[in-house]
Formats: C-alpha cells, structure tokens, sequence
C-alpha cells in the first residue's frame, strides 16, 4: 500500500492555501495531499471530535466494515455510516471493492492559525 500523508489547513482563502501547498511541495518542506477549510467552524462542523475517534481507529487497521467499525467505536452502526460518509466526502477514507472503509494515510497533520481579526 502506498504510503499517503495528508495535511488539513484551515486558510479562508483556498486559492492560498493551494498555493501554500505548491510551495511547501516545490521546497521539499513537505510531500503529499492538502485538505483545506474555509473557516474554523466548517472545520469543527466537519470533523467533530466522533469522525476523529473513527479515523484513529481506521488509521492502520487496514479495511473495516461499518459495522465492526461501529462495534470498535462502541457506536450504533447506522450512526458511524453517516460519519463514514463525511469522511468519505472528504476524502479522508476510502471504500473498497468489497465494501470495506480504509484510511489510506500513514500521517495527518493539522496546521491551524487563529489571528485576531484586523
């Protein structure tokens, strides 16, 4: 399995934070994807502090169904299907050809700032 990491930046400006991305690639300051947020509440919106509990547990664990994903997180499996689904809207896990959910990276890393307005 390729080995993937992933940084999540939270920059209001996604045509910067792309840029940010090209220059830290092009620098060799860092190698792999971005996610980027607008704001931090689409962020804490999107991954609430449940999601991250199910990336953990899916981080290294290979394939999982939803449902031993849900026994894993003691979580009702209908629940942890929807928040499989975020996370698979946002490309942090991936299904697989048999129906599995996969957390394809190796490392996330989350850069964050928070500045006084003006």
């Amino acid at each position: 399995m390729e080995k993937r990491t992933l940084t999540i930046t939270v920059r209001p400006d996604w045509k910067e934070a792309l840029r940010a991305a090209s220059g830290a690639a092009q620098a060799s300051i860092y190698q792999g994807e971005t996610l980027n947020f607008e704001t931090p509440e689409i962020f804490f919106g999107r991954m609430t502090s449940r999601r991250w509990v199910l990336m953990g547990l899916l981080m290294g664990a290979g394939a999982l169904s939803v449902r031993e994903l849900a026994r894993r997180a003691g979580r009702d499996v209908k629940r942890v299907h929807e928040d499989v689904s975020v996370l698979e809207e946002l490309g942090l896990v991936e299904r697989t050809a048999r129906g599995g959910v996969l957390c394809p990276f190796i490392d996330i890393h989350v850069d964050m700032h928070f500045r006084k307005a003006g």
